[in-house]
């Protein structure tokens, strides 16, 4: 992509997508995702029904008192966005395609969190790790994620989520909130990878797909090519079992997606692309609030 026309692009997504952080999502995000921990705020006289574990015994001695320490949420996120950049992203028929929406949610995750004073970070996967841009404030950094994640080009076309879980769980010292962003159209085993990185950090599952990828359109035969293998093939799309079996398709996938999102306790979202994403992040939000 051009230079140009990269940098109106960069622009168009920054006035969109920051717009919906400071006005839709302003006091959801916060409650939504909590701090650290807490830190020691300021010590008050204590009050009946105050633990007396927190009371300030240095100060008491000096004012002849008793005083507490009040402690309050450290506030302060480490945020990752786990972005699938596999070729599978580039499918979309109806608005926009998977790799659209994605970017689009990305950066208006990346402005609620410069927005409360959090750090953010990108790993960009395949089945491998495609590139890791360390957690960093400001929206210098957020539009140099932005350009990324419109012009990245990986070097590997598949998909193993294992691979940046792994890499999440290893890399990451400290706990930090991370959303996986992908279409999660994957025949890699990744319960373990998602279990062990939810026990460290706090993992939220963003799924988009396609409705194309639920029903088949009717129109007759259709070559159809698969982005991650490369392998072409003629379908009947005015069949009945060959709609049949692509329904029975994806609700494995769904089926087989639950089952793991379940078992490893993560949140989730899913959106189509043709949807309003901005509606499913603001249930995700509501949910976690």
């Amino acid at each position: 992509m051009e230079t140009t026309e990269l940098l109106k692009k960069v622009r168009k997504i920054e006035i969109k997508t920051r717009g919906l952080s400071y006005n839709i999502f302003a006091g959801q995000y916060h409650s939504a995702f909590k701090g650290r921990g807490m830190s020691f705020s300021e010590v008050r006289e204590y009050q009946y029904g105050d633990d007396v574990r927190d009371i300030d015994w240095n100060v008491t001695a000096r004012f002849n008192k008793p005083y507490v320490k009040v402690f309050e949420e450290e506030r302060e996120l480490t945020v990752m966005l786990l972005v699938d950049v596999s070729e599978s992203l580039d499918f979309g028929t109806i608005k926009q395609t998977k790799r659209d929406m994605l970017t689009e949610i990305a950066a208006t995750i990346a402005f609620a969190a410069i927005q409360n004073n959090d750090k953010i970070g990108v790993i960009f996967f395949s089945d491998r790790i495609e590139k890791f841009i360390p957690p960093q404030k400001g929206r210098k950094h957020i539009l140099y994620i932005i350009r990324e994640l419109l012009n990245f080009e990986p070097e590997s076309v598949g998909t193993d989520i294992k691979v940046p879980l792994e890499f999440l769980t290893n890399a990451l010292k400290k706990r930090c909130t991370a959303f996986i962003m992908s279409d999660f159209i994957a025949a890699h085993d990744y319960l373990n990878a998602l279990t062990i990185a939810n026990r460290k950090h706090d993992i939220v599952a963003l799924q988009v797909y396609d409705r194309r990828l639920v029903e088949l359109p009717d129109v007759g035969f259709m070559k159809v090519r698969d982005a991650e293998t490369g392998q072409e093939m003629y379908i009947d799309t005015s069949s009945a079992a060959v709609q049949r079996a692509q329904r029975q398709w994806w609700n494995s996938q769904s089926a087989t997606l639950g089952d793991i999102l379940k078992k490893s306790r993560v949140d989730s979202v899913s959106v189509r692309t043709d949807q309003d994403y901005v509606k499913a992040l603001m249930t995700l939000f509501a949910q976690r609030g």
